[in-house]
């Protein structure tokens, strides 16, 4: 009996090592030749461009068959046109990949349903790059040199376009704890925002993600430009808390208000994540996903994402999946607090 269960399982196990070849092998055949497309939520020259072209640049590599990836930059609606065009329009076959922003997984949560044409939890997740930590950053030379300054000395805050976390991050700070944020909208996207802070056309931005700002404006900290303000995240950032930079939701006076404010920031536990249409094939999502963990213990990806000061701590697709219902299993009274507190005033 012993020996025909070892048979057993022996056999068993070589059938599934022969399903698991034959599965690379029609993986390999489909692939090879084939172009997969990276499109990026972004304008050229952010930092969620740089990450997407630097997995664009690697995840060939890990994919059977080798196809060729390149990147494509559709910016638009902070991040809403090309996650639309990823979900509802791009070949669903396992050949378009989409770097959007986590605003635009949350977004259904806390805006209007029915403005928003696509449907997160449906989302193929296939990893996150990496777990961010948003900030304000000022200009050294800002007339509130602190948060707790800031909750009674006015700073004009720039901003990107509706659904933004440059614009729904302040406005929350000002709607929940009180911040004195003057904001000056209609930035077409991050990078015009910064060029506005050097020139001194406004005091900072919140809502930015310090692995970005580190990574594009090095210069700003070591040249005593720009200061960081505050952490807006639940739990903060290793190097920023050993600078002592505070964090939001330490300001917050009740338990509610920090129960808006972790909802917010929950967006930031999958900062930069890569998703895939609903209906590409399991298989190939599930392809994808190895391909995408390959990558980031890659000793070539990693060596290059260090050499451009990008932060990597990444997150399996099914893990971005499990948070992202967590995200939408909140309770519909904290949700509408949080809509509340994201909806600018006049």
């Amino acid at each position: 009996m012993i020996r025909h269960a070892f048979h057993r399982a022996g056999f068993v196990a070589l059938a599934l090592c022969m399903l698991a070849g034959a599965r690379a092998q029609d993986a390999a055949s489909f692939y090879r030749g084939k172009t997969v497309t990276m499109v990026i939520a972004s304008a050229a020259g952010g930092g969620f461009d740089a990450y997407g072209r630097l997995v664009a640049r690697h995840i060939g590599a890990h994919i059977p068959g080798n196809p060729k990836v390149i990147p494509q930059n559709v910016p638009g609606a902070a991040g809403a046109t090309a996650t639309f065009y990823v979900v509802n329009v791009a070949p669903k076959d396992g050949t378009v990949i989409g770097a959007i922003h986590p605003g635009n997984i949350i977004e259904p949560v806390l805006g209007d349903k029915r403005k928003v044409r696509f449907d997160p939890n449906a989302f193929q997740y296939i990893g996150n790059a990496n777990s961010d930590v948003y900030v304000c950053v000022t200009r050294t030379d800002a007339p509130a040199k602190t948060f707790e300054e800031a909750l009674s000395t006015e700073l004009i805050m720039g901003s990107g376009g509706e659904a933004a976390s440059t614009r729904d991050f302040p406005v929350m700070l000002a709607n929940v704890l009180g911040a004195k944020f003057k904001m000056v909208l209609g930035y077409s996207g991050n990078r015009e925002v910064q060029l506005a802070i050097e020139k001194g056309e406004i005091h900072g931005e919140c809502g930015a993600g310090w692995s970005s700002v580190l990574s594009e404006h090095p210069d700003w900290f070591a040249n005593k430009l720009a200061r960081v303000l505050v952490q807006e995240a639940s739990v903060g950032h290793r190097d920023l808390d050993a600078m002592g930079v505070p964090k939001s939701v330490d300001f917050a006076r009740t338990p509610e208000q920090r129960q808006v404010l972790d909802l917010v920031y929950s967006q930031e536990r999958f900062g930069r994540p890569y998703i895939m249409a609903p209906e590409t094939p399991a298989d190939r999502v599930s392809i994808m996903r190895q391909a995408f963990a390959d990558t980031f213990r890659d000793p070539a990806f990693l060596a290059e994402a260090k050499r451009m000061n990008l932060e990597v701590s990444p997150t399996s697709g099914e893990e971005v999946q499990a948070l992202v219902r967590k995200v939408f299993s909140t309770p519909p009274e904290i949700v509408e607090k949080a809509k509340q507190a994201t909806t600018l005033k006049e």
